[in-house]
């Protein structure tokens, strides 16, 4: 019966854990144009301007050693 009490009680937490923050969200956007860009596109901006700055490295480091070598 102690096991069952537990258990009823964990469910319950999780269930009010998880209920709150459905009720945080705020409501869905009306207009089908009011898209939340924000998120992943500034990362996706961030990770191309970070693959762009190794290229870039690494294209000078190979210059410069091919210049050492003549």
């Amino acid at each position: 019966m102690k096991q069952f009490t537990r258990t009823i009680l964990l469910v319950l937490a999780i269930t009010i854990f998880f209920s709150v923050a459905v009720l945080a969200q705020g409501d869905p956007p009306t207009d089908p144009l009011d898209v939340p860009l924000d998120g992943g596109l500034s990362v996706l901006i961030a990770a191309a301007a970070g693959y762009g700055a190794r290229k870039a490295h690494q294209h000078h480091r190979e210059k410069k050693k091919e210049q050492e070598k003549v």
